[in-house]
């Protein structure tokens, strides 16, 4: 999983966007992140619901949403 973009839920902008900086194994509570302003944090995570991936850049924009990779709030919202 590292390098892969992920959605983090936020307070403020309800979905931030973040990278993956150290790989993720089974049973890890916490996923290590870098946020887009460059923060990085341990996002505590429950195993059984991982936060959504990110859609690649070349998707952003598009008018169908079929067509996107993974389609959830976070995408759509973003898109």
């Amino acid at each position: 999983l590292q390098y892969n973009r992920v959605w983090i839920p936020d307070n403020e902008e309800v979905w931030q966007s973040a990278e993956i900086t150290k790989n993720y194994k089974a049973g890890d509570s916490f996923l290590h992140v870098q946020l887009e302003d460059g923060t990085e944090l341990s996002y505590p995570v429950d195993p059984g619901a991982l936060p959504p991936l990110r859609n690649p850049d070349i998707l952003v924009g598009e008018n169908d949403l079929t067509a996107l990779s993974y389609l959830h709030e976070p995408a759509v919202l973003h898109n």
